[in-house]
């Protein structure tokens, strides 16, 4: 049994596919399936179950697939710590959507590089959807992401705070005098929404169509700079964290009735290896939002 075998196989694995394993690795199909064929003979065991052009591991393959990963994440950490001098601290890959980095970074990241800086964060911009997805196939470590997603449950998680949304305005907006509003007080007002890849996206078209609401929505935008240009004229507005929005003094943020609240947390995958990187900065994250 190599390393090349264990990369070859876990990677057939989370991309379900010889082909695509192949263009990830840039080495041909039948180098992978060789390794794999190998491997099932050494182990007398079968690592795959194959429907159509779509492979899945068997009960046997999901139990070699985790105890494979920690070992190359193991490997990975050891190169990535002693292969040359431009990499001798520990990385740890933070993926942050952007509206989330308003709140949480960059406050939280100098504090922790002040403690440790030892350790480097490669921070890395994704929506919560994205982020999710990266962090199940190892290309991110943690993700900050609003925990409101469904299949949160999939991942080990540590919630850091909960905030109601409120709707962003400027002080010429019409809605910009009120202490509270219903979500019908937006229908067929101008908004302003975030990516595709956001779950807050999700959850407020779940209230618009549930309560046959209908607001133009004019941009989707995760970028504030962006957002506050289009809200100047006070035209239009956006959903954002309450204190988002207090960082900004220009914007008015009006509750919603009844109140939308979110989570947001860190994941990472079950079944990884945890580097002492990763360890360091979640028990860090624990204390800093204690």
């Amino acid at each position: 049994m190599t390393l090349a075998q264990l990369r070859y196989f876990c990677t057939a694995a989370r991309y379900h596919s010889i082909t695509q394993a192949s263009k990830a690795l840039f080495v041909t199909q039948p180098t992978i399936s060789i390794a794999i064929r190998d491997l099932e003979k050494e182990l007398s065991v079968t690592l795959f179950a194959h429907s159509g052009n779509r492979l899945s591991l068997t009960e046997e393959g999901e139990i070699f697939y985790d105890k494979a990963s920690v070992i190359l994440s193991e490997c990975d950490d050891l190169l990535s710590e002693y292969a040359s001098p431009d990499r001798a601290k520990p990385v740890v890959r933070l993926g942050i959507p952007p509206m989330l980095s308003t709140l949480f970074f960059p406050d939280l990241v100098k504090a922790f590089h002040k403690e440790h800086p030892e350790i480097w964060l490669e921070l890395l911009e994704y929506g919560s959807v994205r982020a999710c997805e990266l962090v199940q196939n190892d290309v991110l470590d943690i993700g900050l992401i609003n925990m409101e997603i469904p299949n949160i449950d999939k991942f080990h998680s540590l919630q850091l705070t909960s905030q109601p949304l409120h709707f962003a305005v400027c002080r010429d907006h019409p809605l910009a005098g009120e202490d509270a509003i219903l979500l019908d007080k937006i229908d067929g007002r101008s908004i302003i929404l975030y990516n595709q890849d956001s779950v807050q996206n999700q959850i407020l078209q779940a209230r618009f169509s549930a309560l046959n609401i209908h607001p133009r929505i004019i941009m989707r935008s995760s970028q504030i700079p962006t957002i506050l240009g289009f809200m100047r004229d006070g035209s239009c507005g956006c959903f954002l964290y309450r204190d988002v929005i207090s960082c900004f003094p220009e914007i008015i943020g009006v509750p919603l009735v009844p109140e939308i609240r979110t989570r947001a947390g860190l994941i990472w995958r079950r079944g990884r290896y945890i580097s002492s990187g990763m360890q360091t900065f979640l028990d860090f994250c624990k204390e800093y939002y204690k």
